[in-house]
């Protein structure tokens, strides 16, 4: 074993350097993809819900032409999908992938590829599966009830470092207390950071950030840190073998100057953070419903009137079903800010 194998370090040093430096996972020629399935590679429902969406920002500011961001672009797939569903629409949209992975080679010409989000963007800034692949440190609290960092090889096998302080501290204290021994959990700090970066880049419009997510309610006593690799949940080794994950306390990106949205999701939060404007937390299932994606099945007479028409409809229907079913990606949960326009 070498020296830098041997080397221990934080879960956030260790993730960046797994995840984003020379040879990391997220850097290698397959991509996202060719490791798990996400919303847009289920099925192309998606990329069109997110293609109403996008119209539906544009209606509200008054616009025939509007910027989408994607955050945590993978391979541009989701790009590629709202631009085809935009096609003949009347809106013209400007595309950016906001990635670090090089671009992929036969990408449309119309999206522009960099490495952070474009300012002052009018329209949508859109992250799936974004935050959940930001950097944190993991804390756990010890046979003393003190919380201290947990830290890790390589290897993946792990001991606990240094008292936890100063603003993880407090964000533990806020948001995801630790009062027993054993428990642990991912100090969302720089996911808050990272997404109030991203929300402050529009100038207007919509900002959604959808991924695997808990409220303070629901918070797991152990953390959720796990690895993916080939479509399989993998101990999480910080080596650049597998991706490494964690759920997201998307109440404390929502707002982290105010309390919890509260378990039902599906209302405003209260007054805003500072720089941050209202929220919204709903589950997948129910924003796709509004956006016209349903799992129910056609009507059984088309079959017999458009039988070909009634067999897209039942594969239609398949894919909006997995989308939104629970126990799976209907459970994720969408914050959705909103940025008026400046008067």
């Amino acid at each position: 074993m070498t020296d830098e194998t041997c080397q221990w370090q934080g879960w956030r040093q260790a993730t960046e350097r797994a995840l984003y430096g020379p040879g990391g996972f997220y850097l290698r020629p397959e991509g996202p993809a060719g490791h798990f399935r996400t919303s847009v590679h289920a099925s192309p429902l998606f990329a069109a819900a997110v293609a109403r969406l996008l119209r539906e920002v544009a209606e509200e500011l008054g616009t025939a032409e509007a910027d989408i961001v994607d955050v945590g672009a993978g391979r541009g797939e989701l790009l590629a999908g709202v631009l085809a569903a935009t096609e003949g629409s009347g809106l013209a949209v400007r595309a950016y992938a906001v990635e670090r992975a090089a671009r992929p080679a036969g990408l449309d010409d119309r999206v522009v590829w960099t490495d952070r989000p474009p300012q002052g963007v009018r329209g949508l800034l859109f992250a799936n599966e974004w935050l959940d692949n930001v950097p944190v440190d993991v804390a756990e609290a010890d046979a003393e009830g003190t919380v201290r960092y947990v830290e890790v090889r390589a290897d993946g096998a792990e001991r606990l470092g240094a008292p936890v302080a100063g603003p993880d501290a407090e964000w533990l204290a806020r948001w995801w207390p630790l009062r027993e021994p054993g428990a642990r959990a991912e100090i969302g700090r720089p996911r808050d950071e990272a997404w109030a970066a991203a929300v402050a880049s529009l100038s207007a419009g919509r900002a959604v950030a959808v991924d695997y997510a808990h409220v303070r309610d629901s918070r797991p006593p152990f953390g959720s840190l796990t690895g993916f690799r080939a479509g399989r949940e993998v101990p999480p080794v910080p080596d650049g073998s597998c991706d490494l994950t964690a759920h997201v306390a998307l109440d404390a990106c929502a707002d982290p100057a105010a309390g919890p949205v509260g378990e039902g999701h599906a209302r405003a939060s209260g007054a805003a953070g500072p720089g941050l404007p209202a929220a919204e937390l709903l589950t997948q299932r129910e924003a796709l419903r509004r956006l016209g994606v349903s799992g129910e099945r056609p009507p059984l007479a088309l079959a017999s009137t458009d039988p070909a028409g009634y067999v897209r409809a039942l594969a239609a229907a398949g894919e909006a079903a997995e989308l939104t079913a629970r126990g799976g990606l209907g459970d994720f949960l969408w914050l959705t800010q909103r940025v008026p326009a400046a008067n």
